[in-house]
């Protein structure tokens, strides 16, 4: 059964309308924070429903200021509901109000920060349990920005320097979140130079696709498996299913990998890409189908 619910993932420094507060106006950041990955997030609340979100920062070195950050951006978009869950290590998961809270909101979203944190202190507890379960069942919606997305998927990278990225085993890879499964996620994908080490976890495991997400940008996950870009940015797909050569189970660690036949797409706002069936629908393709239905 598809989950009744949405992901919503992005690759870091989302546009939180910060700017117009300085007095700084450029038209088109001002519309895009109109239109863009927050305003998204709570457009995806049914309507008629109040919303009410609630951020998770355990990621985050800086929980308080980044639960601040996300309350005043939330609230240039009308929702002022928004609470924060200040969860720090695996005994805060048992919080009963914190897990009455997870069960009356209408979206959580993570922070960003450091991914290992969100798996070790959420893997296999109660709290993990009822957020999927809400998203299966609801029209429940999880959200996450740079390691909030990166734990979303079932493979996790939670380590590896891009300048490195080539060598065998400079990526380490664990288990993530596990709202997504057969994919990788990375963030901060172009800033940070990490096509290799997304195409590194490709290649140990081709049936996962890599979804390396852009600053500024973002998927929305419906159905379990139909992607959407959202924001400024590209997200890069690499897709591993055809890979012909791979010799990263025969070199020695440390050693260059070599992948042959790997496939790349490359999306802007507004295409779309089904992970199960591997197909990318650009924006164009799309909207001429709209129109002829």
């Amino acid at each position: 059964m598809a989950p009744k619910g949405f992901l919503v993932s992005v690759g870091g420094a989302e546009d939180k309308g910060t700017d117009l507060e300085k007095g700084i106006i450029d038209r088109n950041r001002l519309n895009f924070f109109e239109i863009g990955i927050l305003h998204n997030i709570v457009a995806l609340i049914p309507k008629g429903e109040e919303p009410r979100v609630e951020v998770i920062t355990t990621a985050s070195m800086i929980p308080d200021e980044v639960a601040e950050n996300y309350k005043q951006a939330f609230q240039k978009l009308d929702c002022e509901n928004v609470g924060h869950l200040r969860i720090r290590n695996r005994e805060d998961t048992l919080n009963p109000d914190f897990l009455e809270r997870i069960k009356s909101c209408n979206c959580v979203m993570f922070s960003g920060g450091n991914q290992l944190r969100l798996s070790s202190i959420f893997g296999g507890t109660e709290m993990l349990e009822i957020i999927r379960q809400r998203y299966i069942d609801e029209p429940f919606i999880v959200a996450g920005t740079s390691a909030g997305a990166m734990a979303m998927s079932n493979t996790m990278i939670y380590e590896g320097s891009a300048d490195k990225a080539h060598l065998k085993g400079e990526v380490k890879i664990t288990t993530g979140l596990g709202f997504m499964q057969n994919v990788v996620i990375d963030t901060h994908f172009d800033k940070r130079g990490r096509f290799n080490r997304l195409a590194q976890a490709v290649a140990a495991q081709p049936g996962a696709l890599g979804i390396g997400l852009g600053e500024d940008t973002g998927i929305i996950v419906s159905n379990g498996v139909e992607l959407s870009v959202i924001g400024s940015g590209s997200v890069v797909i690499i897709d591993g299913k055809f890979i012909d050569y791979n010799n990263i189970a025969d070199v020695a660690f440390g050693e260059p990998i070599s992948i042959e036949n790997i496939v790349v797409h490359m999306m802007s706002k507004g295409d779309h890409f089904t992970t199960d069936t591997r197909k990318f629908i650009g924006r164009e393709v799309a909207l001429s189908g709209d129109d002829e239905s």
